[in-house]
């Protein structure tokens, strides 16, 4: 290994290790903004040699483990039972638990990331007023292929004590189709209802 080749890949650790710190401490969740707000901080910020997202989540978890061992599971297991009373609510749409709190990445910042599936999105508006549930809609950008194009989908938060329920809406043909993850590039892993009890169980 020559020398500056030794010292990319030290770089390259330094930025993973310091964007998974802004993670976890500071509650930035998008990994493209923690790796150029490391990459700044640590003098190089014009660098072309930054971690994958997959490196990043490897230093995520690592802090933790490291910083957060007793504080991170705790938040992680509050997260997830607020997943699984969300999803009980919202049986009709089929819901589907993704993000860090499936992954166990979640920290004290982190929303609950929930995959809904209905042809009439609105329906989930709907379903949320009636039950006096106020909430918040976006549009977020999904991929579903490699080689398809971002497609826009639509999206309900809102607060359920102090946890933020973040709702991806679908079409029902979704449900056998998952969006590419940001973190690997790969379809997003998706847990039912019945398998996060499991895992509640098998934690407890």
């Amino acid at each position: 290994m020559t020398a500056h080749t030794a010292r990319d890949k030290r770089m390259r650790q330094r930025i993973a290790m310091e964007a998974a710190r802004l993670m976890a401490e500071h509650g930035i969740s998008d990994y493209y903004a923690a790796k150029r707000k490391a990459a700044h901080q640590l003098g190089a910020p014009d660098t072309q040699n930054m971690p994958r997202n997959e490196e990043v989540e490897q230093e995520l978890g690592a802090y933790q483990r490291l910083f957060q061992a007793e504080l991170q599971p705790r938040r992680l297991r509050e997260l997830r039972e607020a997943a699984a009373q969300a999803m009980r609510l919202l049986e009709p749409f089929q819901p589907r638990l993704v993000g860090s709190v499936l992954s166990g990445t979640a920290h004290a910042h982190s929303d609950v990331n929930l995959h809904l599936f209905s042809d009439v999105p609105e329906e989930v508006g709907v379903f949320l007023l009636e039950r006096e549930i106020p909430y918040e809609t976006q549009t977020r950008h999904t991929r579903r292929g490699q080689d398809e194009a971002p497609e826009r989908v639509p999206v309900y938060r809102f607060v359920a004590g102090d946890v933020v329920i973040d709702l991806t809406v679908f079409p029902v043909g979704g449900l056998h189709q998952a969006p590419r993850s940001p973190v690997d590039g790969r379809p997003m892993r998706r847990l039912a209802l019945s398998g996060l009890l499991r895992l509640l169980a098998e934690e407890s």
